[in-house]
């Protein structure tokens, strides 16, 4: 009975939080300040209240509320001071990031709050520790990312996965001939999840990649278990007041006891899939789960580790390549070139029936798709927004004093938006902007010349994605696989996707994309 009473009351709860943030900011309206930063583009600001009331509002659309503000500012930075939450400042100023993320790098870490909010998910994982445990996580698993283990792991576990799920499921939607209308709809978003958590359970468990170690029977369960734990933390991190998450996970009701469903399932797959591992290799291997074992690591630890490789290797590429995809349906100049360039690559791909899709060293050359691919992340990040904590207080490059314990988020989906970084075109897809700095120009490789805190996709300094290159190589081998079979076109060309920005992005709804079989010379690629 006293849960049923819990459910019965959080609603209310939250009906006279909104009425009490609607009354106020009536009440409040001619007394309005810009305590948020003392500049005129700021957030709409109330005594005591700050700027709850427009957070709340603006809440379903933080992103463009949020690009909006920081194009206002001449600096591209503005603070954000509401009830119930830290001071946060907001930035997409590349001096900022680059000072965030290398120049006092030891000032700021993840952060208990940050910590806090992402625990009960990626537990003591790399992606959510600080100082040596970081360190020493981050050493161990520089492993998994050496040209040796992406040449004979990963490449094998790309095109293992493509030839056994992802290729087969476009093929039956082109139908039965080839070249002929598509017959189907598919939703290449999800195929493309599906792909990445298959691939990378090859990868840091070695799952399916021998008779012993078979691919879970309840893969699918585990994978819609870190959908909806990742969407309730994510959401937590969103909420106007902190306190609410928390007391709903105190009393087990609500989201919070979903997600503790949830992590159960996640937490006993995962453990059971690490210990038949172990148990199958007695020790010896070179991967993730065999390392961290020999380095004295419990079953605790590797679990975690394998849930941050998993959740970082799973929705990060799935989601830059679903973006990709449809951007490809509406720039078929682009397209063009970039299948040109895939079709120079023959020699690596199919045709001799050993690979599905470019092999490392291919991979590297293609710099016409490796420009589409940065021009989509640009202006659709796999991570929207990211968030530190100021141990100290500190004045950042533009002037914005920091206090000690302020959240400092730099936020990617604005900086792509910024024609102070990117110039008037900023809000355009062009691919070509990325072979146009010096070192590109001269044979680089595209966006050489590009700052990392200027296009800090894969953070920078310290904390540079170690993973860079594996997600590039994958990226590159599904574009080159797919493009090269087959045409996709949006089922509804007019309908615009909405970027849904949660740990991990995503497109609402999917895309959903007919299929056509590529013809050449009247045969099939």
């Amino acid at each position: 009975m006293e849960m049923e009473s819990c459910n019965y009351m959080l609603p209310l709860v939250a009906s006279c939080f909104f009425f009490l943030c609607t009354f106020c900011h009536a009440l409040l309206a001619t007394r309005t300040s810009n305590v948020c930063s003392g500049l005129r583009h700021a957030p709409r600001s109330h005594p005591v209240l700050g700027c709850l009331v427009e957070f709340y509002r603006n809440r379903r659309r933080l992103l463009d509320w949020y690009t909006g503000l920081l194009a206002a500012s001449p600096s591209q930075t503005f603070v954000v001071e509401r009830l119930g939450a830290r001071r946060t400042v907001v930035t997409a100023n590349p001096a900022n990031v680059e000072h965030i993320l290398k120049g006092n790098f030891g000032n700021y870490p993840k952060g208990k709050p940050f910590t806090e909010t992402l625990g009960d998910l990626l537990g003591g994982g790399i992606f959510n520790v600080d100082g040596e445990p970081w360190r020493a996580q981050r050493k161990l698993v520089s492993h998994e990312f050496t040209a040796r283990a992406l040449r004979e792991r990963v490449g094998p576990a790309l095109d293992a996965e493509a030839r056994a799920r992802l290729l087969p499921a476009l093929d039956a939607a082109a139908g039965a001939g080839g070249g002929e209308v598509a017959m189907a709809v598919v939703d290449v978003q999800e195929l493309l999840r599906q792909f990445a958590f298959n691939v990378i359970c090859r990868v840091s468990l070695g799952a399916g990649d021998d008779e012993e170690t078979p691919l879970l029977p309840v893969m699918s369960r585990l994978a819609s278990a870190f959908d909806a734990a990742a969407a309730i933390v994510a959401r937590r991190g969103a909420a106007p007041v902190a306190a609410v998450w928390k007391a709903k996970r105190a009393l087990g009701v609500g989201s919070e006891r979903r997600l503790r469903e949830e992590m159960a399932v996640i937490h006993g797959a995962i453990t059971e899939l690490i210990l038949l591992r172990r148990a199958r290799r007695r020790g010896e291997g070179d991967d993730l789960v065999s390392r961290m074992a020999a380095a004295g690591y419990g079953d605790e630890a590797i679990r975690d580790m394998v849930i941050s490789f998993i959740m970082a290797g799973r929705d990060t590429t799935s989601s830059a390549l679903t973006w990709f995809f449809w951007l490809m349906t509406r720039h078929r100049d682009v397209e063009a070139e970039v299948l040109r360039e895939i079709t120079d690559e023959h020699h690596d791909l199919a045709g001799d029936g050993k690979v599905a899709g470019v092999g490392l060293d291919a991979s590297r050359r293609m710099r016409a798709l490796h420009a589409a691919l940065c021009e989509t992340m640009r202006l659709y990040p796999p991570v929207a927004w990211d968030s530190k904590h100021a141990a100290e207080g500190d004045v950042l490059p533009d002037g914005t004093v920091v206090g000690p314990g302020d959240r400092v988020t730099y936020f990617p989906y604005g900086m792509g938006r910024m024609e102070a970084i990117w110039g008037a075109d900023a809000g355009e897809f062009r691919p070509w902007r990325w072979l146009t700095s010096p070192a590109a120009a001269h044979g680089g490789e595209a966006g050489d010349g590009v700052s990392a805190f200027e296009f800090p996709v894969f953070q920078g300094g310290p904390r540079t994605c170690l993973g860079k290159e594996m997600a590039f190589l994958q990226m590159k081998f599904v574009a080159s696989a797919v493009l090269r079979r087959f045409e996709l076109r949006a089922a509804e060309e007019s309908r615009e996707p909405v970027f849904v920005p949660l740990l991990t992005a995503h497109m609402a709804g999917g895309l959903k994309v007919t299929v056509r079989r590529r013809t050449k010379s009247g045969g099939t690629c």
